[in-house]
């Protein structure tokens, strides 16, 4: 049987036992020019939370007993499919399921033999493609600049402050509590690092940025991206990747009050999609990998098991119970 997580009905606030409901299918068949899935992992992800809400955004909501959207990487177990044959491994939008019918549009070859199944859905993925153009084509750094981010030891930050490290910038990088701290300096190289849970952070970042910030990548929105304003350089950057601090708000979104540095300081705030940049995935890819083999770039997945524990495994996303890329592990290899 195939086991399916299905959105039972939308959340207010955080996703409840009420949110989704483990269901078991027939295992699906392939159709003409499909292939099935037999997925190993399933991406976890802060956007997730979005796509639940009946609401305009760059993908439509996920329906109401339809199953869950998310990344996926796993093994084509049966191809009807001309250019995929039994034993490739995929990555793609599976969803949070065990297997997946698809007819792999928007899905890509991986090779499990290059770097382990879970990289391919991080730091060769879409939270590893979301970094590498927010940095550096959204966030535009120089050499010697000074870049600012939140949400550091996650899996997109982790990985554009690296980017940012591998070109020249100075990097500080700001998450909660004092191992993920230690994580980002020892780890990872980054120059600085701000503990928004024990510091307050508009003296953390005047300490750690003392003539000001360069680029700011915010993934948290909130009183932090407001600090990080205050603290904008002229014609400062701030690429806009993510929000989570408001995903579960039940008040509304609280905007940005400090706006006003951009005008002073004639910066810019954009906001950007991953998928704007599909047509350029393989180039990132192997630029990545060629880091990660000159030990210039590392990855870091935190795997959990099982799919009846997807939502206590989701929930880690917002209590900041993880380090690196979330992934959960759906079948054995």
């Amino acid at each position: 049987m195939n086991k399916q997580v299905i959105l039972k009905q939308r959340p207010v606030g955080l996703p409840d036992e009420s949110t989704w409901e483990t269901v078991k299918a027939d295992i699906p068949a392939a159709k003409d020019g499909e292939v099935v899935v037999k997925q190993h992992y399933i991406s976890l992800d802060p956007a997730m939370r979005g796509w639940m809400n009946d609401s305009k955004s760059y993908l439509p909501p996920v329906g109401i007993g339809e199953v869950m959207r998310a990344g996926s990487v796993g093994e084509v177990v049966e191809s009807k499919h001309p250019d995929f044959q039994v034993g490739d491994y995929l990555s793609g939008w599976g969803g949070v399921q065990q297997y997946a019918a698809t007819d792999a549009k928007g899905w890509f070859k991986v090779d499990p033999n290059l770097v382990s199944l879970p990289t391919y859905i991080g730091t060769l993925g879409m939270p590893g493609m979301t970094a590498y153009f927010g940095i550096l084509e959204v966030g535009k750094i120089k050499e010697g600049e000074t870049v600012l981010i939140s949400g550091a030891a996650g899996a997109v930050g982790s990985i554009a402050g690296q980017i940012a490290k591998i070109k020249g910038c100075k990097v500080v990088g700001i998450a909660g509590g004092a191992e993920k701290c230690a994580y980002l300096k020892d780890e990872l190289g980054f120059d600085g690092a701000i503990d928004y849970k024990n510091e307050d952070i508009q003296a953390a970042i005047k300490r750690e940025c003392p003539k000001g910030v360069d680029v700011y990548f915010d993934n948290v929105g909130g009183d932090i991206l407001d600090a990080a304003l205050a603290n904008l350089r002229m014609h400062g950057r701030v690429p806009l990747c993510g929000a989570i601090s408001q995903y579960n708000s039940t008040e509304g979104i609280a905007g940005p009050k400090n706006y006003l540095s951009l005008l002073v300081n004639r910066g810019t705030m954009q906001g950007f999609i991953i998928l704007d940049y599909v047509k350029d995935y393989q180039k990132a890819a192997m630029e990545m990998g060629t880091w990660m083999a000159q030990g210039k770039l590392k990855s870091r997945e935190d795997v959990h098991e099982g799919i009846e524990n997807f939502r206590e495994t989701f929930l880690r996303l917002f209590s900041g119970e993880k380090l690196g890329k979330l992934v959960l592990k759906v079948m054995d290899n």
